[in-house]
């Protein structure tokens, strides 16, 4: 990889990892060059080439590998009085080098490289809820490696909700317990890539030969190569001849394949004949589970830290809609505190976390939440804000002041103004009542998870 590919590889991670993360930890990265496989980039300081390693490593190695094949790691390096040193690594080299599985047999996976795991994206670290218990259940049952059960399974969610970390927990339980097995995981940006770089170089009889020959195949991001109708063809082909062999298939998406745009219809076809599981936006019971889980590696780090009491439950309430946001606030505290030398408490994370917390603050209006439950219940906005009292509208009517009670910061009285005039005991009874069917009648809990991410996202 060049300077100049470098350099064009930047607009792309900024997008990725957005504006604040680019100027803060990327940017200042000092690309010095490619040598035996090994990408070098220097850093200011030992804590940067940490931090970089851990939060952006994987994806730093997938975008410049894209560019450059030929890069199996990034390494950083200290500029000491003008002699480099290594940054100590984040996690072992088996979660920054890209690898394949053992194969059933020799030269069988010859050339046979995926994404590199993260070491982190164990089953043990996944913290399971309720919103995605099914996810975790139907993700360990593949991980069994025994007969074919569901194909594909096909896991779906928002960003930050644990896709990712499903996919690498099963590529490293199934290398594991199952090493006779070939198994790849890659991205669909790395397949589509793959597959320009066969057509170009007249290779496609391997490229064939090569994707038909492992025993399970896992495609992160799909929606990556909807549109792209070459690669598209080749994915359908693919998909049909593992299938057809009983070869296990698990692709994730950012949504349901239904949804996806631009996606050919018998592709669509196919991923929904197996079993399709979202990933529902975490609650703030989970979201607490996550980072208690994640203290506990930070206090390896960071033992003599303190930690005050209600600063994780203001976190888990204040953060809510992406667990990647949620776990890079808690690790941006806990280096701050370590930096100054303070205690872990309220004002420290209010000030340390500002922009995260304005990002994450609640924009949504009373009037969208109506607007936004009259077109999921098919009715219109005067009948929900009017004086009828029928079932049909009573219902969608306690789900709007629920949802107007959740979500925005406006009173019991203010909401009840919002509804044509309502007193605030009628709010308060529409919230209760709400609450107690959300606990007893799935379709009603369903209900508000998508009015909730279409008003969140």
């Amino acid at each position: 990889m060049t300077q100049e590919e470098w350099g064009q590889l930047q607009a792309t991670l900024e997008r990725s990892v957005g504006k604040n993360n680019y100027l803060n930890w990327i940017k200042p990265l000092s690309f010095a060059g490619v040598s035996d496989g090994v990408a070098t980039f220097h850093v200011p300081t030992n804590f940067m080439g940490t931090y970089v390693s851990d939060n952006f490593g994987d994806l730093l190695l997938h975008q410049i590998s894209a560019a450059d094949s030929d890069v199996r790691r990034i390494r950083f390096t200290v500029s000491n009085g003008g002699a480099p040193r290594s940054a100590p690594p984040a996690h072992p080299d088996t979660s920054a080098e890209p690898q394949a599985a053992p194969a059933a047999s020799a030269g069988r996976a010859d050339g046979l490289h995926g994404a590199p795991l993260d070491a982190r994206f164990r089953f043990d670290t996944f913290v399971v809820g309720k919103p995605n218990e099914l996810a975790h259940a139907a993700a360990r049952r593949v991980a069994e490696g025994g007969a074919v059960t569901f194909n594909p399974l096909f896991l779906y969610g928002g960003v930050g909700l644990g896709k990712t970390h499903l996919m690498h927990a099963i590529a490293w339980e199934l290398r594991e317990t199952r090493p006779e097995l070939t198994v790849l995981y890659l991205s669909a940006e790395q397949f589509m890539y793959r597959f320009i770089q066969a057509l170009r170089e007249k290779k496609m009889i391997d490229f064939k030969e090569l994707f038909r020959s492992v025993d399970v195949l896992m495609v992160d991001d799909v929606q990556f190569i909807a549109g792209k109708d070459s690669t598209q063809e080749e994915f359908f082909h693919t998909f049909n001849a593992l299938v057809d062999g009983q070869k296990q298939i698990i692709i994730s998406g950012d949504r349901s394949p239904g949804e996806i745009k631009h996606l050919e219809d018998r592709i669509k076809s196919r991923l929904q004949c197996g079993l399709v599981v979202d990933l529902h936006p975490t609650d703030y019971e989970l979201r607490l589970g996550i980072l208690q889980s994640k203290v506990e590696q930070h206090r390896a780090l960071y033992p003599d830290l303190r930690l005050e009491p209600g600063v994780l439950e203001f976190l888990a309430l204040r953060i809510s809609t992406n667990v990647r946001v949620l776990e890079g606030a808690l690790t941006r505290l806990f280096a701050f505190a370590s930096l100054v030398g303070r205690t872990i408490d309220m004002d420290l994370a209010q000030d340390c976390l500002a922009d995260i917390l304005r990002a994450s603050e609640r924009k949504v209006t009373v009037e969208e939440i109506q607007r936004k439950v009259s077109e999921h219940y098919n009715i219109r906005l005067s009948d929900l804000i009017g004086p009828k009292r029928v079932r049909s509208l009573a219902r969608p009517r306690q789900v709007a002041m629920y949802l107007a009670k959740k979500l925005t910061a406006r009173s019991l009285p203010e909401i009840g103004r919002s509804f044509g005039g309502r007193d605030h005991t009628t709010v308060m009874h529409g919230v209760k009542r709400i609450e107690e069917l959300r606990a007893a009648d799935s379709q009603i809990a369903e209900d508000l998870d998508i009015l909730r991410r279409a008003l969140e996202g």
